[in-house]
């Protein structure tokens, strides 16, 4: 049985999402980011950092979202060009990227949602990594410009890669700046995948509809 260990509101949505694409039989572990059941030794032993996903498969445990997607769509030869296919660099670029823009995310959640005091939070961080987003932001609003998915050749694991970040983006960014990116998210959200791996997770993490950041 495989087994994804998952937090609501992370990174670990990509792979639920990308399994349930897949249509693989898995196992759920869910996790809490406050009660330090990520810092346990059995955690740790299964993602050096502590942090999610971690997926059990084949005997072994594979940590970073980027590569356990990787790993299942070469394990099961779909939802991804393989090695020396057409588009297999545009993939891997997409791959990539989507974690180029997670750690902008990541970062401003960290501010808003996590360090406490208020006080304590630091707007010139805030400032950076809102401009850092939405460098990205625009690159994937072109990117998804007139087409239905990052792939030529169609839905693909690069578009699960994303689910995390456009879920994310939203709250940090006014949605209008970029039709692109979630005309795309409606799409998606549309696939029975992602409407069942939404379900799954049961909402999402943030308390209000937008936070207010300094000006990019």
């Amino acid at each position: 049985m495989i087994h994804l260990h998952h937090a609501r509101g992370s990174r670990s949505f990509r792979v639920l999402w990308l399994l349930e694409e897949l249509g693989l039989p898995y196992a759920l572990t869910e996790y809490d980011f406050t009660d330090g059941s990520l810092r346990s030794p059995e955690h740790l032993a299964r993602s050096p950092a502590g942090k999610v996903p971690a997926l059990e498969i084949d005997g072994g445990t594979i940590f970073e979202s980027g590569a356990i997607v990787q790993v299942l769509t070469e394990r099961e030869g779909r939802l991804a060009p393989q090695p020396g296919e057409a588009e297999r660099t545009a993939f891997l670029e997409w791959l990539h990227f989507a974690e180029t823009q997670a750690i902008c995310l990541q970062n401003l959640n960290i501010q808003h949602n996590f360090i406490r005091p208020e006080a304590a939070r630091s707007i010139p961080t805030m400032k950076l990594e809102t401009k850092r987003l939405v460098v990205t932001a625009r690159a994937l609003d072109r990117r998804l410009t007139g087409r239905d998915h990052l792939l030529d050749g169609g839905f693909s694991a690069a578009d699960c890669m994303f689910g995390f970040n456009v879920r994310s983006l939203g709250y940090f960014l006014p949605r209008g700046d970029y039709p692109a990116i979630f005309a795309w998210w409606e799409r998606m959200q549309a696939r029975p995948a992602c409407a069942r791996a939404l379900e799954r997770e049961g909402g999402e993490m943030f308390d209000r509809d937008f936070f207010e950041i300094p000006d990019a």
